[in-house]
C-alpha cells in the first residue's frame, strides 16, 4: 500500500467513514465537494478538499488526479449523465498515469422491484424510477471505460445507508421515526462502516466487478424501527398504514421495489461484514455511544412520536 494515493469524486458520509478506516495513515486521500463551507469536516476526516461543480476539472483537481492510484466516485448521474465522465473523461483516460483501480457507488434501486424475491447480481436490472435508470446507464458508462484502459472497475451496488448520525435512534431522538406498514415489504441496509470496509478490500486487491453491498437480513421497516425503540427504551411510534401515510414522492418510490438482495459474491470475495444486520449494528452503536455522530449529544432527550 505504499504510495497508495486515492481520489474521491463527491466527499460525503460514505467517504468520511472511508478515510477514517484507511489501514496506513501514510495513504493519502483527496475528495470533491461542491461546497467549500465543508471543507473543515473533510479535513477533520482525513481527506484534501477540492472542489467539483460537474462543469468541469479545476488545475487542483488534474494535479491530484495525476497523482492518484485509486480513483473513487458517488456523483450521482443527472440528465446529462454521469458528471465526472462527462467533465474530464479524456483526463481520466489520458493523464492519470498511476490509476490502477476505479471504484463506483451506485444502488441496488438499479434492480427495480423483484417482487420480494431474493436476487444476487446476475438478477435482470429492471430499474423503476429515473434515477436508478441513470444509476444503470452510469454504471454501464464507467465499465466501459475500464475496460477500454485495461482497468478493474468495482461497481458497488448500496442498499440504504446508515450509521452514526443517519439511523433510527436519531429519529426516534428527533421525533421523525415512522412504523409504516406494507403488507410483505422489506429492505436491505447497510452500516456506512462495511461500505468503506468493502471500498478498502476490493482497492487494495484491485479487484473489479459488479458487487452488492448490503447486510444479510433484509426485514420490514416497521422491525427496524421498533428494535430500535427496544434498545433505547422507548416506547415506538404507531403503526400508520402505508396508504395513508405522508411520504414525499421520492419516500413513496421506495417502497414501490421489494427485493432481498444477496451479498454471497462480496463475501466470497474475502470481505467480512462487520455488521452482518441491523440489529448487530445497533447494539454496537448503543453500547458505544456513537450513533448521533455529528448530529447532536447521544445523551439528548428522547421524543418518541
Amino acid at each position: 500500500m505504499s504510495g497508495m494515493q486515492v481520489f474521491i469524486f463527491g466527499a460525503g458520509y460514505s467517504a468520511k467513514a472511508f478515510a477514517a478506516q484507511r489501514p496506513d495513515k501514510t495513504i493519502r486521500v483527496a475528495g470533491t465537494t461542491r461546497d467549500e463551507a465543508k471543507f473543515p469536516t473533510l479535513q477533520a476526516a482525513g481527506i484534501a478538499p477540492l472542489t467539483f461543480d460537474g462543469s468541469g476539472f479545476s488545475t487542483n483537481i488534474i494535479s491530484a488526479l495525476a497523482d492518484a492510484t485509486h480513483l473513487i466516485t458517488s456523483v450521482a448521474p443527472d440528465d446529462a449523465g454521469d458528471p465526472v465522465l462527462a467533465a474530464g473523461r479524456e483526463t481520466i483516460l489520458g493523464a492519470m498515469p498511476n490509476l490502477s483501480w476505479i471504484g463506483y457507488l451506485s444502488t441496488v434501486g438499479v434492480y427495480g422491484d423483484h417482487q420480494g424475491a431474493w436476487i444476487d447480481e446476475t438478477a435482470e436490472c429492471r430499474p423503476t424510477s429515473l434515477r436508478s435508470r441513470r444509476r444503470v446507464e452510469a454504471e454501464t458508462d464507467w465499465l466501459t471505460l475500464g475496460e477500454k484502459m485495461g482497468m478493474p472497475v468495482a461497481v458497488l451496488r448500496l442498499s440504504g445507508i446508515y450509521g452514526p448520525g443517519r439511523n433510527a435512534f436519531v429519529n426516534l431522538r428527533d421525533g421523525t421515526a415512522k412504523r409504516l406498514i406494507k403488507k410483505d415489504q422489506v429492505f436491505n441496509r447497510i452500516h456506512v462502516a462495511d461500505i468503506a470496509g468493502v471500498l478498502w478490500h476490493l482497492a487494495e486487491r484491485n479487484l473489479g466487478g459488479v458487487f452488492n453491498v448490503t447486510d444479510n437480513l433484509p426485514a420490514p421497516p416497521q422491525d427496524v424501527v421498533a428494535y430500535a425503540a427496544e434498545v433505547m427504551g422507548v416506547e415506538p411510534p404507531p403503526e400508520t398504514p402505508f396508504e395513508t401515510a405522508e411520504l414525499s414522492p421520492m419516500a413513496r418510490s421506495f417502497y414501490g421495489e421489494n427485493k432481498r438482495v444477496s451479498n454471497g459474491l462480496v463475501r466470497n470475495a474475502g470481505y467480512s461484514f462487520r455488521y452482518p444486520d441491523y440489529r448487530a449494528a445497533f447494539d454496537a452503536m448503543w453500547a458505544g455511544g456513537n450513533w448521533a455522530g455529528d448530529s447532536g449529544s447521544a445523551r439528548s432527550p428522547i421524543r418518541a412520536s
